[in-house]
Formats: structure tokens, sequence, C-alpha cells
């Protein structure tokens, strides 16, 4: 992670440099120990599945505030509102110093992103028609899991141009804040108004504080864990606290700061989140039964073919041809060091799901237990044949550019 000494003398572009590199290690980082309690919960119950869904389903937390939640619950409305935290400082990063503050350069990754959100869920409901309850499901395979898809590019085509990198990274954040919106508007079944009035009351006593250089951590993390709390109880999705969160965390520097409150928080927040947040939820929410029926229903239950095809073909149609029409409309520019080819493989990393398509599948499907489990299935399916296809094609980018065959 940074050192706030190192990031104050640097002007914002080298800044932003330095926080997308670090960005980029961590990411990695966390992309491993997220595939290994994967892999672990699969291993678990797939070996003991009563004793698995025995520890998911334990309760915890006073019941008296309405607290008392499965831990898995816990782990989609806690840990994954750190998660959302984080994501919220990236968009504000990006949005103040990176690829997001010059419209121009933003043009390609936004564009890439909505088109990489609308046309796997086109793509779901033209495969799931039919199929019962089907709707619910279009957004499941309208997320990138950032951490795997740079654990990816990271692993198999380190040689790549930085700007392939800003570009996965940008339109992945572009992704996760269309995520969380998706999440609130239509994932929100009941809405309590008077404890969401009193969330949006605190977030914006929060974004005040910020404002007015309040910097002491014993009045921002008590007034987050109840603006937590608050919109939790409100009935919108926890999550939505996080990145409301982040993004109103102050990005500048002032003159007598060596580090932003954003830099300093993503110093401290980033690897607990990386680390041990998403990879908690990710081995409460991974475990399924890998018999006969669970992987039938891969090829049979044609909403788990809608995921697959939204998560592996809709979303490399969605962000490269996305990409590619922006740019012959001269909506948007592509870096001269880049090629065709770079981003179609780069594209296909927008298939692996995960993080947010399990999560949005639990809330599409929660109280349907064989769908749930279906889908997550299909997910984890989806999402190893996208990483596959894409590393075996940047593995031949390297290759073709390190034997200067990088023309087109």
């Amino acid at each position: 992670m940074r050192r706030a000494a190192e990031v104050w003398p640097l002007r914002p572009t080298v800044r932003y440099a330095r926080t997308l590199a670090e960005a980029l290690r961590a990411e990695t980082i966390g992309g491993v120990i997220m595939l290994l309690a994967t892999v672990a919960a699969l291993i678990w119950a797939n070996v003991s599945y009563d004793s698995y869904e025995a520890l998911r389903t334990t309760t915890v937390g006073p019941a008296e505030l309405h607290l008392d939640m499965e831990l898995y619950k816990w782990a989609q409305n806690g840990l994954l509102t750190i998660f959302f935290f984080v994501a919220g400082l990236e968009v504000k990063e990006e949005f103040v110093h990176g690829e997001l503050a010059n419209l121009r350069k933003a043009a390609l990754p936004i564009i890439a992103a909505v088109s990489g959100m609308v046309v796997p869920a086109i793509v779901y409901l033209a495969v799931s028609w039919g199929a019962e309850n089907a709707a619910r499901g279009w957004a499941i395979p309208t997320a990138t899991d950032i951490a795997f898809a740079l654990a990816v590019l990271a692993v198999t085509a380190s040689a790549m141009p930085a700007a392939l990198r800003a570009f996965l990274l940008t339109c992945a954040v572009v992704d996760d804040l269309g995520a969380i919106t998706i999440i609130a508007i239509f994932y929100t079944d009941h809405l309590a108004v008077v404890m969401l009035l009193i969330g949006v009351a605190l977030l914006a006593l929060y974004g005040v504080l910020q404002r007015r250089r309040v910097r002491s951590l014993w009045v921002h993390l008590p007034l987050a864990v109840l603006t937590w709390y608050f919109i939790e109880a409100s009935g919108v999705h926890a999550t939505v606290a996080g990145v409301a969160l982040g993004l109103l965390t102050r990005v500048t520097i002032d003159g007598d700061e060596d580090s932003s409150p954003a830099e300093r928080a993503d110093h401290y927040v980033r690897p607990f989140s990386a680390g041990f947040a998403v990879p908690v939820f990710a081995f409460l929410s991974a475990g399924v039964r890998l018999d006969g029926n669970s992987l039938s229903m891969i090829f049979s239950d044609r909403v788990v073919l809608g995921v697959m095809a939204g998560l592996v073909l809709g979303k490399f149609l969605g962000v490269f041809g996305g990409s590619w029409l922006s740019v012959r409309l001269g909506l948007a520019r592509l870096s001269e060091e880049l090629r065709w080819r770079d981003m179609a493989a780069v594209s296909l990393l927008g298939g692996i799901g995960f993080t947010v398509s399990l999560l949005i599948g639990d809330l599409a499907f929660g109280a349907d237990q064989s769908r749930t489990t279906a889908v997550t299935t299909g997910i984890l399916a989806a999402s190893l044949v996208a990483s596959v296809l894409a590393a075996v094609l940047l593995h031949v980018r390297v290759r073709k550019r390190r034997n200067g065959l990088d023309d087109v």
C-alpha cells in the first residue's frame, strides 16, 4: 500500500498512476485469496454439505436491533459493504484524478461498461424467456468481478500495455457503480421510509464533515456504522451505504496533509476488504454440491443457461461491441498502445461475474434454494470459462507482441 509521505509531492496524474498500480497489486492478491476461499468452500460443501450449510446459516447478532442474521447474510450485508466502500473510493478517485476526469478518455470505458451491462441482460432474457420467475435474475450477468479479472490479467498478461489495465480497471469501477444502482432500485422489496431518511441524513452529515475537513476517525467511523445500520434497516441493501460513503469521502489533499482522507481510508481498509471481507463472502456463498443433479441443471435450466450466456457471450459482445461502435462513431478514442485484438481478449474478462453476480443471484432467487444453487453453479462455471478463454487470448497477444506481430 501507499505511504502518505510518498504521495504528497506528486502531481495528481502521477499520484493516480501510483494508485492504479497499487490497486492492481492489491486486487491481484485479493483475487488469489478469493479463489482459494472458493475452492475451500466447494471442497467442504462436497465432503460434508450439512456441516457447511450449518455454518452458513448460523444466526448471530442482537435480536433487539433486528441484527440477528445468518452468517452468509452478514457476509452479504456487512462484509460486502466494506468491499463497496472501497469501490466507492475508486470511483471518486477516477472522477477526480483518473480516466473519468477527462471526458474524452473516459468515454471508451464508460460506454463499454454500460453496454457491457445492457447486452448481457438482453442475452439473459432472450435465453431464459418463458422460464418461471426468470425475469428476477436479469441483472445477474451484468456484473464484473474486478479482483478476479485483474488477477487473470496480471498473471497471464503482465507485459501488456498499461492502457489495457487502465481500461479494465475503469470499466470495472463504472460496472460496480452500475451494479450497486441496480441493487438499490430493483432489489429493494420493502422500504421503511423513516429509516431511509435517517440514513440519508447521516450520509449528508458525513459529506458535510468531509467538506469541513473534520479528520477524526472517532467521528467518521461511528457515523459510518450508524449510516450502515439505518440503510440496512430501511430495506435498501446495506452495500448502497458503503458505495455512498466512499463517493462522499474527500480525495483532494490540503496543504497541511500528506494524503487525502480517501487515500488514508484506502490504505487501511483495502487490505481488510481484499484479504478478509470478500474471501469470507466467497467462502460462504460459493459452496454448492457438484453432483449430477446440479451439473445437469447447467444444461437444462434456462435461467442458468441465461446467466452463463449473459456472462460469457453477453459481456464480450457488450464490452467489445460497445468499445468498437463508440470508436467508429467518433464518440471515443482507442489508445495508440492498444489493438482491437487486445480489446477482444480483455472484453472476455468481463464475463468473470462472481462476487456481485453471486450477491444479485441470491437477492433474485434466495427464496428458491434449488434455483439459487443452480445459479451459483452457473456463475462459477461461466466465470471459469471466461477466465480460461481470456487467459488463452491474452497469452497469444503477449507472444505476438513480443514477436512484433501486433499490427492489428
